[in-house]
């Protein structure tokens, strides 16, 4: 995370944290770290994961440890045991947001004057990278939609008709959306006053995650689905009415009737081949980073991902034409 994006999203506090001196402990000092987020606005989750990463710290350091007795050596060996000598797997995203943990968390002890120098500044950042996702093919897609389709007609046995399963694998193919902001959308955030160009707005209750919001285009297909599906379930306020959980129940459920491999329907891996099949058609790459609402760092990851994605569908094409 670059220093503009921190700045953006994690603000100094206010000069003069309560009583805190470089020789408080990390215990003290995540005490009131913790109320300055809360102060700042930080959504619950961050509040409740930066916690845990500083109490991660204060394991392994010990949690009694002076703030003014942490050094930048002594974080970069935390570091270095979260990847290799902890025992317990540590992904790519959760590496990167402790290691954004630590940067704010003595950023702020830094600002606050608690600190005179901020060692979490020269932290070295491992490169730490995910493997390629498990993408569902074109064909395994279309396998979905039919299985999808099924269920909406209702031909599918001890399962009354149903407009939802199909409703939602479509608004993930075709927008790439998140989990979460698939459960934040309100019927009115789909623009349809032009029905052959139809319009989701993505949008953020948190003023901080207002640079995410973003308008995305549906196709009109997709319209009467929506129909069927707010007559069937008439949301009161949200347009999905269920949890998450329910939701990951559906595309596993799709998957199932398709007789694909359990899981491959996911929210991510969907939000996967979104991006893909954009990337087939030679989208315009800016255009796809910003449908999936990520930040010009985060799209060289993405976007190396997809060209490797894409060469491996080459050249499985081309065995299977070999072996015909």
């Amino acid at each position: 995370m670059n220093e503009s994006k921190q700045r953006e999203m994690f603000p100094a506090a206010e000069e003069g944290a309560t009583g805190l001196t470089a020789q408080a402990s990390l215990q003290a000092a995540l005490s009131h770290f913790e109320r300055h987020m809360r102060d700042q606005g930080f959504a619950l989750n961050t509040v409740k994961s930066f916690a845990s990463d500083i109490r991660l710290l204060g394991r392994y350091l010990g949690i009694g440890q002076p703030v003014g007795q942490i050094g930048t050596q002594n974080l970069n060996e935390f570091l270095t045991w979260l990847l290799y000598d902890r025992g317990v797997a540590c992904s790519p995203k959760s590496y990167a947001r402790r290691v954004t943990t630590l940067k704010v968390f003595f950023k702020w002890l830094h600002e606050s004057d608690i600190l005179s120098e901020d060692p979490a500044t020269a932290v070295i950042q491992h490169s730490v990278r995910s493997p390629l996702p498990v993408v569902p093919t074109p064909a395994q897609i279309a396998s979905a939609l039919q299985a999808a389709e099924s269920w909406r007609r209702g031909l599918l046995p001890e399962r009354k008709a149903d407009a939802r399963p199909l409703l939602l694998l479509m608004l993930l193919l075709q927008t790439g959306i998140k989990k979460n902001e698939t459960m934040n959308i309100v019927p009115n955030h789909i623009d349809r006053s032009n029905p052959m160009q139809p319009m989701l707005f993505v949008r953020y209750a948190n003023p901080r995650m207002r640079y995410k919001e973003r308008k995305l285009p549906l196709s009109p297909d997709w319209l009467p689905v929506l129909d069927e599906y707010l007559e069937q379930y008439q949301p009161p306020d949200t347009l999905f009415t269920c949890t998450q959980r329910n939701l990951e129940y559906i595309l596993r459920d799709i998957g199932d009737v398709a007789g694909l491999e359990r899981g491959l329907l996911s929210f991510e891996n969907l939000r996967w081949a979104s991006a893909l099949q954009d990337m087939r058609e030679q989208v315009e790459q800016d255009e796809i980073r910003q449908k999936l609402g990520l930040s010009k760092i985060t799209w060289r990851e993405t976007k190396a991902k997809l060209e490797k994605l894409l060469a491996k569908e080459g050249n499985r094409e081309q065995e299977t034409g070999r072996n015909q």
